[in-house]
């Protein structure tokens, strides 16, 4: 009997322990795993896809001038002591207007505390004061950059599984969004292993998809997007978006008036009042001044370090030579600038210029008498000059002919001849620059002089 009841203990043990093997074999235990599957905790596959699904914080650098965390909605600022709410991307750029406003004037603008930041990965903080604001955008990269990577998005869902350093399937998560799965990184061990269901699908800024099949091309995709666009990670809240072939298309659309010409802080607007260019495809433009001045240069747009530039060359007007760097494009208005040097330009459809032909000039230098100076007003002699039918007469400050010689114009040349005495150097060809009613400016080679009129 005894030796029965200890076989049958055995036999039972035997199948129990049997039965225990069998359960283990049915765990997710994987002996051999596919080292290009699988990330470990401090793969460099694994950095990047964090950055990809980082919080983006360069949204409102306008406010907080810092892309590693963001400002939650709502909240309050204070712009030239007039309080605005932040709700939304949309009070953003009623804000950015409001601030486009004062550009021309000294303003500020005040974040009312107490706030709330998001961080990169999500993480909550509150924010009572100034200070400790500015304590933590200090411990962002300088200039407004982040690590996080924006011009290539995960197609959610996807499924992601972790491993323990057997190679054990310790969890299975379907993540439908950054959020959920930037947090499940951030929940990661040390010795955990993690693997994603591939083949995975991302998505480009411009809407092409691409797959990754194995952890290798996943890096290589994330690598390339790092470069792929601008994430508008500066401080520059006007840096508005828009593309080469935009800026191209515009500016042929219409003349342009010069509104706004800032030097080194100096503004100089006033010197360029109906001043105007006019953008003709195939890279040539044309400045207008004012009283008929032209001159004729080109043009061409291109994209440095994925800033959208126009680089404008004249043969006559060289204070407009450069590589302007375009910010902003909207309510028929481009905003260019290079370092110190701001210019602004308006549409005007309906711009006509006023050109100096033959006619015109002849026409007006014929109603009266014009007194000769340089460009700073300084004046020759005491003379003055009456332009009648193809004949010049030289007036000395007593009312007496001092000299005679002959006037014509051809095109847009003035050429004085005959004259004998005190304005003998001045024979010869002058191209006339600018033919207002009442000022004229014509030059010959370097030498420019002024005609002003002297009756009304």
């Amino acid at each position: 009997m005894k030796k029965c009841f200890k076989f049958s203990l055995v036999a039972f043990l035997l199948a129990l322990l049997m039965a225990l093997t069998s359960c283990q074999d049915e765990e997710p235990f994987e002996e051999t795993i596919d080292v290009e599957k699988t990330l470990s905790f401090d793969s460099a596959a694994l950095e990047l896809m964090k950055e990809t699904v980082s919080n983006d914080g360069s949204y409102d650098n306008i406010v907080d001038g810092a892309s590693c965390f963001d400002i939650q909605f709502p909240y309050e600022v204070v712009v030239n002591e007039e309080k605005l709410t932040v709700d939304s991307m949309g009070s953003l750029q009623i804000l950015e207007e409001t601030l486009d406003a004062f550009e021309d004037y000294e303003s500020s603008m005040d974040v009312v505390f107490p706030v709330t930041i998001t961080m990169a990965d999500y993480t909550e903080v509150a924010i009572s004061t100034k200070e400790e604001l500015e304590k933590v955008a200090s411990q962002c990269v300088e200039g407004g950059s982040d690590a996080d990577i924006e011009c290539i998005d995960l197609v959610y869902p996807a499924t992601v599984f972790t491993y323990n350093p057997n190679f054990q399937q310790t969890a299975s998560v379907v993540v439908e969004h950054d959020a959920e799965l930037r947090r499940f990184f951030a929940g990661l061990e040390d010795t955990d292993l993690v693997s994603f269901d591939f083949p995975i699908t991302l998505k480009y800024i411009d809407s092409t998809e691409v797959t990754a099949s194995t952890n290798t091309e996943l890096a290589d995709i994330l690598n390339q997007a790092k470069e792929a666009c601008d994430e508008d990670d500066d401080n520059d809240y006007n840096d508005d978006d828009f593309t080469q072939e935009q800026l191209d298309s515009v500016l042929v659309e219409c003349p342009w008036n010069l509104i706004q010409v800032q030097r080194k802080s100096e503004n100089e607007s006033e010197q360029y009042i109906n001043y105007a260019f006019s953008f003709e495809e195939g890279g040539k433009v044309i400045s207008y001044g004012k009283s008929g001045y032209k001159t004729e240069g080109e043009w061409s747009t291109s994209v440095v370090d994925y800033r959208v530039v126009l680089t404008l060359n004249f043969k006559s007007a060289e204070q407009f030579n450069n590589t302007w760097k375009v910010y902003e494009i909207k309510e028929g208005k481009i905003k260019m600038f290079v370092q110190d040097d701001f210019l602004t330009l308006e549409k005007n459809c309906g711009y006509e210029p006023e050109v100096c032909e033959a006619k015109s000039i002849q026409d007006r230098l014929s109603l009266c008498s014009w007194r000769m100076s340089d460009e700073k007003g300084e004046f020759f002699e005491d003379l003055s000059i009456d332009f009648g039918e193809q004949r010049m007469l030289v007036y000395d400050s007593n009312g007496e002919v001092l000299d005679e010689g002959s006037w014509m114009v051809e095109g847009n040349l003035l050429a004085f001849s005959g004259l004998s005495k005190s304005l003998a150097n001045y024979i010869g060809n002058w191209q006339v620059l600018e033919c207002g009613e009442e000022y004229m400016k014509i030059q010959r080679k370097v030498e420019v002089v002024v005609l002003t009129k002297l009756c009304s």
